[in-house]
């Protein structure tokens, strides 16, 4: 019998792919401020908050900003990501997620999610899939990035299990080893190559099951 009683899982990349809404709202920032920012520069603000997104294309550009600016430009950005979200529909939820979750109900594991993301709710009420988590902390709910575990820790309190009970899936580096330092195995969603300190690697929730899952 597995010792596992509860995923928990990332948002962007894992339930749904919300990444091309981040870097056209990244992108168009950009642009404004004069800076070259590419999807190959996208790739390092996956699992990352947006005080520290901004951070990084600040640093590309070469440009310096106060705090209080940073702040408005932050803002501004999320102001035009969640024009874009607010169109999302069920049709964008990724293959396979929405059964896989309802797979691990139906055998009485319990279902968080664990996301950066600040604007998880309203993705999750677009797509219809609130009901499918027990628990639900986001960027609203910790003070920490991945890779600190604080997020998936928290999420494990929620549902009132150890920690070494759950599975996170993640989709991004540092959430694999926000996994790994909190104590959880964990499931990569994508190329085994760069998640390679997963427990196991599959290119999406449709490639899992109970059988993988009890396995890890």
């Amino acid at each position: 019998m597995s010792s596992i009683k509860a995923c928990i899982f990332d948002l962007d990349g894992v339930i749904v792919d919300t990444a091309v809404y981040h870097f056209k709202a990244w992108k168009r920032l950009a642009d404004e401020l004069g800076i070259n920012f590419t999807e190959h520069d996208n790739e390092r603000l996956k699992g990352v908050s947006r005080v520290r997104s901004l951070e990084i294309i600040l640093e590309l550009g070469g440009v310096t900003k106060t705090e209080a600016e940073q702040q408005e430009l932050a803002t501004r950005k999320n102001i035009w990501y969640v024009e874009m979200i607010n169109r999302m529909t069920p049709a964008e939820i990724l293959p396979g997620a929405k059964e896989f979750l309802e797979t691990c109900r139906a055998a009485g594991i319990k279902t968080a999610l664990g996301s950066a993301s600040k604007n998880s709710s309203t993705i999750l009420d677009k797509i219809n899939m609130a009901h499918l988590f027990d628990a639900i902390v986001d960027g609203n709910h910790v003070s920490k990035a991945k890779p600190d575990p604080e997020v998936f820790l928290k999420g494990a309190e929620a549902l009132g299990v150890a920690p070494a009970e759950c599975v996170v899936f993640e989709d991004a580096i540092a959430g694999v080893e926000a996994a790994i330092n909190g104590g959880m195995k964990v499931v990569g969603i994508g190329s085994p190559d760069v998640l390679n300190k997963a427990d196991l690697v599959v290119s999406g929730l449709d490639k899992m099951s109970l059988e993988k899952l009890d396995k890890l």
